[in-house]
C-alpha cells in the first residue's frame, strides 16, 4: 500500500484521516471536510475516534451536478475552517476547491477514486443543472496537499479506473498539439504565457507510457482487489502525471471533443474519461498520426474497456446528436492547439471516423 501525497512523498503508517488531521492542524485548528454522500459511513466511523478530541469539526455531504446552485447549496451549510478537505471523486474536489476559494482557505485533496486528474489541478469544471459542461473555472492556487492512498482506491469499482485511464491517457497526446502549434500553456493562458516547459513534456511522456506499460496490469489488480505496484504506479499517472502534465503541456482534441459530448443527454451518462478517451483517439486520426501509433492506442482502449464507438458511448449517430455534439465542440478554444481544420462539419466526419475504425479495430482486438 501507498498512501503518497504531492509531489510524492510516501508516507507509510497511519490511515488517510489521521493523515489529513495531521497536515491539516498545520494549516489551521477549523476543518471543514466535504465528502461524497455514499462514503459516510465508512467515513464517519473513523473521523469519530480521529476527531474525538477535536475542539472544532464540520462535515457536509455533496451529491449531484456540479452546477452553481447546487454549490450555492452546498456552500450555505458550511461554516468558516481554515482548512478545506474535499474526500471523495472527482465532483467533490471540485466542489472543495470552489468552497476552498470563497472561504481564503487552505485546501487538501483525498481521492478515493482515480477516475481522472482533478485532484492536482488548479481548476473545477462546472456543468449546468441539466448536466452540460459549461464553465472551467481556473483557480489561483492549487491544493496544498494531495492525499491519496491506494488501500482505498482498490476497492472502488472498475469502470471509475477505466475513466482515469481515458483522461490520462489524452495528457501526452495534447501535449504535442500544442508543441507543434506553439500554443500557450493551458492554465493563465494568455498572450504572455510561454509554451510547455521540459518537465511538463518529461511527466506527460512518463504518464503515457505507464499507461500502455502497467494499465491492463493495474485493471486486472483492481478486479482482484489485489494491490500491485503495477496498479500503484497508474494510480500515480492517472491522478499525479496527468495532473502535472495537462496544466503543463496543455488540452487539444480530445477535450474539445470529449466535452462536447455533454451537449446531448445520452452524452452525460458516461464519464470526463471515458468521453475524452474517444476524443484521444479522434486527435490521433484528425492529426494524421502513424498507423502504429493509432493501431496502439486503440488495442490499448479496447484492452482496458475505454469507449471506441458511438454505440459503447451510449450515442445514437444522428444528425440532429452529431450536430449538437459539433455545435458544442466548435467553440471550445482548444481546437487552436491542433493542427486539425475544425469546422462544424469536419468535426462531425472526425467523430464518425473514429466511430468507424473503433468498429473495425474491435473486431482484430477484441478477445
Amino acid at each position: 500500500m501507498r498512501i503518497w501525497g504531492s509531489p510524492g512523498h510516501y508516507i507509510q503508517g497511519k490511515n488517510i484521516v489521521e493523515k489529513v488531521k495531521i497536515y491539516a492542524t498545520r494549516f489551521g485548528q477549523k476543518h471543514l471536510y466535504i465528502v461524497d454522500d455514499f462514503l459516510m459511513d465508512m467515513f464517519n466511523k473513523k473521523v469519530a475516534i480521529t476527531y474525538a478530541d477535536a475542539d472544532y469539526l464540520q462535515i457536509i455531504t455533496f451529491a449531484g451536478v456540479i452546477s452553481h446552485r447546487n454549490i450555492a447549496e452546498a456552500a450555505s451549510k458550511c461554516e468558516i475552517a481554515d482548512v478545506v478537505i474535499g474526500f471523495g471523486g472527482g465532483k467533490t474536489i471540485d466542489v472543495a476547491k470552489m468552497i476552498a476559494k470563497e472561504m481564503n482557505a487552505r485546501l487538501i485533496v483525498c481521492p478515493t477514486i482515480a477516475s481522472c486528474d482533478a485532484p492536482t489541478s488548479a481548476m473545477s469544471i462546472l456543468y449546468s443543472d441539466e448536466g452540460e459542461m459549461n464553465e472551467i473555472v481556473i483557480h489561483q492556487f492549487h491544493p496544498d496537499l494531495v492525499l491519496v492512498d491506494t488501500s482505498i482506491i482498490i476497492n472502488a469499482p472498475v469502470q471509475f479506473l477505466v475513466a482515469g485511464l481515458g483522461d490520462a491517457l489524452s495528457t501526452y497526446y495534447e501535449g504535442l498539439s500544442n508543441e507543434k502549434t506553439a500554443h500557450p500553456n493551458y492554465i493563465w493562458c494568455d498572450e504572455e504565457s510561454g509554451v510547455a516547459t521540459i518537465a511538463g513534456k518529461a511527466v506527460a511522456k512518463a504518464c503515457v507510457e505507464t499507461l500502455y506499460k502497467d494499465g491492463v496490469a493495474a485493471l486486472e489488480s483492481l478486479k482482484s482487489k489485489a494491490i500491485s505496484p503495477q496498479f500503484e504506479n497508474v494510480i500515480e499517472a492517472n491522478i499525479l502525471l496527468s495532473g502535472i502534465g495537462f496544466e503543463n503541456v496543455g488540452c487539444s482534441i480530445a477535450h474539445a471533443i470529449g466535452n462536447a459530448f455533454t451537449a446531448i443527454p445520452e452524452g452525460e451518462k458516461k464519464s470526463h474519461g471515458e468521453r475524452v478517451g474517444f476524443g484521444t483517439l479522434s486527435l490521433l486520426i484528425g492529426e494524421d498520426y502513424p498507423k502504429e501509433e493509432i493501431e496502439k492506442a486503440f488495442k490499448f482502449c479496447i484492452e482496458c474497456n475505454i469507449p471506441v464507438t458511438l454505440d459503447e458511448l451510449g450515442i445514437e449517430a444522428t444528425d440532429n446528436n452529431l450536430k449538437a455534439i459539433a455545435s458544442s465542440s466548435i467553440s471550445a478554444s482548444s481546437w487552436e492547439a491542433s493542427t486539425f481544420k475544425a469546422t462544424e462539419e469536419s468535426i462531425v466526419d472526425l467523430i464518425l471516423s473514429t466511430d468507424a475504425m473503433g468498429k473495425y479495430y474491435k473486431t482484430v482486438y477484441s478477445k
